[in-house]
């Protein structure tokens, strides 16, 4: 058994500032030791994919970062490892529990995944290696986490066995009061077949918020209209991890703490089915954070099958969550003029503006790889 301090300590001198994660009991003593610390930046996501996406988002700003989980939510890191991490070559160090271990006797939701917990992380080909146990076996592990992360450019597991750490109390913390809630501005007046084109919509928020600000487009259409437009160096194309650009667009912000603009082209789609991503922007309140939810009431990269917006209000869910400026807009106009002020009202901020189903007939895919666009956008951030 080690302290918490055996392993953090020797993990910040090689720079690993930056944690995100979803609490495990066996991790307790390490989270509370991180919330606790000067030198540790932590920030609780809703879901682990959201944490992936959060860390990721800091690494691109410069970040050296640790995501913590237990194994029953490694299956919720299997899309933005497989498809965020893998192809964009974004390292992180992943520290996840073993509930279920086949020689310990645990609660029988863990029983599945304690078996496959190793095959499943080497059939996702992340090298992994059982948490050190003893202090002498801390840093050739950390050395030799970070000598596969350099030279593959993607994450090293650590997979904790319970009783690894010792325990280690949390002191309380005032508790972050809850913002007052915004009072969403405009309302949705046009009928769907006389909204704006979404490409026209992608282009009015490159244009108004500048080429000063980094921007994130989501998976799907939305990414790809964006790169149509005009490649530029402040921007990224989430290719896949659906539902991780905002988490990202968090993870830039806090990673560069607060240096530039972020926006993140989101859609609905992608916003559903990360919605705790909201609660946890409202509270960790990114002063520089434009979050544009492009609606079109479809999941129209796929045949154009509804999505359920027709019958929610992200407006009002952004206020419950936190935000502290919102519009809800459908013209072109009333677009322009919510990004020109939520690019410099303190956020964040969001903006919820419905759009046509409708693409452009010769929408191409980005001609860069995801890593050359990854590597122009870590440059232009570090500048």
């Amino acid at each position: 058994m080690i302290q918490a301090a055996d392993f953090l300590e020797p993990a910040i001198k090689r720079g690993y500032s930056f944690w995100t994660g979803v609490p495990c009991s066996f991790l307790t003593p390490f989270i509370n030791y991180v919330l606790q610390s000067n030198d540790l930046e932590y920030v609780g996501a809703a879901s682990e994919g959201e944490a992936l996406g959060i860390a990721a988002g800091a690494h691109l700003a410069g970040r050296k970062t640790v995501v913590i989980c237990q194994n029953s939510g490694l299956g919720n890191c299997v899309n933005p490892l497989t498809s965020l991490n893998y192809i964009f070559k974004i390292p992180t160090l992943l520290i996840t529990t073993h509930r279920g271990a086949p020689d310990v006797k645990d609660e029988p939701q863990h029983e599945l995944m304690g078996q496959i917990t190793g095959e499943l992380l080497t059939t996702m080909q992340i090298p992994w290696e059982v948490f050190p146990d003893d202090v002498v076996q801390i840093a050739p592990a950390l050395d030799r986490a970070d000598a596969s992360m350099a030279k593959t450019g993607r994450p090293y597991a650590l997979l904790m066995k319970k009783g690894t750490v010792d325990k280690f109390a949390l002191k309380d913390k005032p508790r972050k009061p809850m913002p007052s809630i915004a009072s969403p501005s405009g309302t949705f007046t046009r009928a769907a077949a006389d909204r704006m084109a979404r490409l026209d919509a992608i282009k009015i928020v490159r244009e108004t918020a500048g080429f000063g600000a980094a921007m994130i487009g989501t998976t799907g259409k939305i990414g790809r209209e964006l790169y149509t437009i005009g490649h530029e160096p402040n921007q990224i194309y989430m290719v896949g991890s659906m539902g991780c650009a905002s988490g990202m667009g968090l993870g830039v912000h806090l990673g560069m703490r607060g240096k530039k603009n972020v926006v993140v082209l989101d859609g609905d789609g992608a916003a559903l089915m990360k919605m705790g991503t909201l609660a946890t922007i409202g509270h960790s309140q990114p002063a520089k954070l434009l979050h544009v939810i492009i609606d079109n009431e479809a999941h129209e990269s796929t045949g154009g099958q509804a999505t359920v917006t027709s019958a929610i209000d992200f407006a009002t869910i952004a206020a419950g969550c936190g935000y502290r400026n919102i519009w809800r807009v459908d013209s072109p106009e009333a677009l322009a003029a919510a990004v020109k002020e939520g690019s410099t009202k303190p956020g964040p901020n969001l903006i919820h503006v419905k759009v046509s189903i409708s693409s452009a007939a010769d929408l191409g895919r980005p001609g860069l790889t995801p890593v050359e666009v990854k590597d122009q956008f870590m440059s232009w951030l570090a500048k």
